[in-house]
């Protein structure tokens, strides 16, 4: 019988871990060190407009930029840089009787470089904005970059910067041609004078800037001799809703030129700049109608058309048909609040801009119609959209509570309803006045060069601090309700 080998299991050992072999084992990584910006996106461009306003006021101080002798005082050229390359329109001296033709031209300059520079550097930011938002926002702000200004990504922005300025210019020149036609020939203007005046209007109405040279009747720099000429002051509110709507919104509509396909931002600022308008057009015309020191001696055709040209340009660029000053303190009332809110983002207005506004009313309506979110056109509101909204909001409201008070401790006899609206009209780097600057103090002047200055370029820098990426939450408090009401 052959012997069979029995094959035995091979033995295998089993060794428990021991406990401290099964804790966890904690490690400290250092996270990889990031070369620190010098000079980010919100310094460039605060640097910037700081450089640029600190050249146009040296340059202003050179006798050769006014018509008298000697140097111009520091506040005075300087308040002039401010308020023109921040396109607010507000001045200490007559811009048509003090400056020379060389001071004029770098007022032209500042304002040219000012707004269209913003125009460019506020449509860029919109699309960063978009690289550095939540997952849900960047996937609707590249539709949005893609079908509007034709930028995938943040690529072509050479292409789409070269597109903004070219057709900027040809806007300007159109204004320009039309608004020659209207004043060519008035007395004491001749062909290249013509020429220079039609150009400036047209750049300082789409550039929301204010500033006017042509000559008053006796004196002065208001289009008020104009108030019979609609043909102009339409042209003008023309140039002035282009360049207050923005670059993003005026290609959104151009390209796809049905409302229905709009995105939720130019339906927002579309309409809520629509009822602003007829809002302040409607406020006017009723407060104003028989006020003999405002718009009492006008036609009625003259009245309409006025009082549609003042809504458009009172709540944004700042001309005025009208003295300011002897208007019903509704009328002051309700072109404030205008003036605070602005024209839409990414154009050359000022404020706290439409859409912010916009998304603060869905919201409103929406709570009153008992709905958890913000909804507008059928699509909801993102929350930190809101948030950001009510910050931008806030900040602009406490900013110029404390400026107004400050104001009126540093010019006790200015009635404060004038100083509110002046504070506003810088904040909101619309221009409209009535007429409390040149008489106020050197600090106060300060004051109202800060407010311009924040009211330009604040809006954007908190929009860039508001949209970095959002940490995760690790966690949640508990909620608890609270007692409104």
């Amino acid at each position: 019988m052959a012997f069979e080998h029995r094959r035995r299991p091979i033995d295998n050992i089993i060794r428990l871990r021991r406990r401290r072999e099964l804790s966890p084992t904690a490690e400290q990584v250092e996270p990889p060190r990031q070369r620190r910006r010098v000079f980010g996106t919100t310094s460039l461009l605060l640097s910037g407009f700081a450089l640029l306003i600190l050249a146009g006021g040296s340059l202003l101080t050179l006798p050769l930029a006014q018509h008298g002798s000697g140097f111009t005082p520091l506040e005075t050229a300087f308040f002039t840089s401010v308020s023109a390359v921040t396109v607010t329109g507000l001045i200490v001296v007559e811009t048509n009787t003090y400056w020379s033709t060389f001071g004029q031209a770098v007022i032209f300059v500042l304002m040219l470089v000012g707004g269209l520079g913003f125009m460019v550097v506020s449509t860029f930011i919109l699309l960063l904005i978009g690289q550095r938002s939540t997952l849900q926002e960047r996937l609707l702000t590249r539709a949005l970059m893609r079908d509007t200004v034709g930028v995938n990504q943040m690529q072509g922005l050479r292409q789409l910067g070269r597109a903004v300025i070219g057709v900027v210019f040809l806007l300007y020149a159109a204004g320009a041609a039309v608004i020659f036609w209207q004043i060519h020939g008035i007395e004491g203007l001749g062909t290249p004078t013509s020429l220079w005046h039609s150009l400036f209007l047209s750049v300082s109405s789409f550039n929301n800037a204010g500033f006017n040279i042509v000559p008053e009747v006796p004196g002065g720099s208001s289009v008020a001799r104009f108030v019979s000429n609609p043909a102009l002051l339409l042209t003008m509110t023309v140039l002035t809703i282009l360049g207050g709507l923005g670059w993003v919104l005026i290609v959104d509509v151009f390209r796809k030129r049905r409302i229905a396909r709009f995105s939720l931002d130019t339906k927002l600022v579309l309409v809520t700049s629509i009822l602003l308008w007829v809002l302040g057009a409607g406020v006017l015309y009723l407060a104003e109608f028989a006020n003999s020191e405002t718009m009492g001696g006008f036609s009625w055709v003259d009245k309409i058309v006025g009082a549609v040209f003042q809504s458009v340009s009172g709540r944004t660029a700042g001309f005025s048909l009208m003295d300011f000053g002897q208007v019903k303190d509704v009328t002051k009332t309700t072109f404030a609040g205008l003036m605070f809110i602005g024209g839409a983002a990414g154009s050359v207005a000022g404020g706290i801009k439409v859409a912010t506004f916009a998304v603060l009313m869905a919201a409103v309506v929406s709570s009153l119609r008992g709905r958890a979110h913000a909804e507008a056109f059928g699509r909801e509101i993102h929350q930190s959209q809101l948030h950001r909204a009510l910050t931008v909001a806030v900040l602009g409201l406490a900013l110029i509570v404390v400026s107004a008070t400050v104001l009126t401790t540093l010019e006790p006899e200015i009635p404060f309803m004038d100083i509110i609206f002046d504070t506003v009209s810088a904040f909101g780097t619309t221009g409209a006045s009535t007429g409390i600057i040149p008489g106020t103090g050197l600090a106060a002047k300060i004051l109202f060069m800060v407010l311009m200055y924040v009211g330009r370029l604040g809006p954007v820098a908190l929009a860039l601090a508001l949209a970095t990426e959002e940490d995760v939450e690790v966690y949640r408090f508990a909620q608890e309700s609270i007692k409104i009401g």
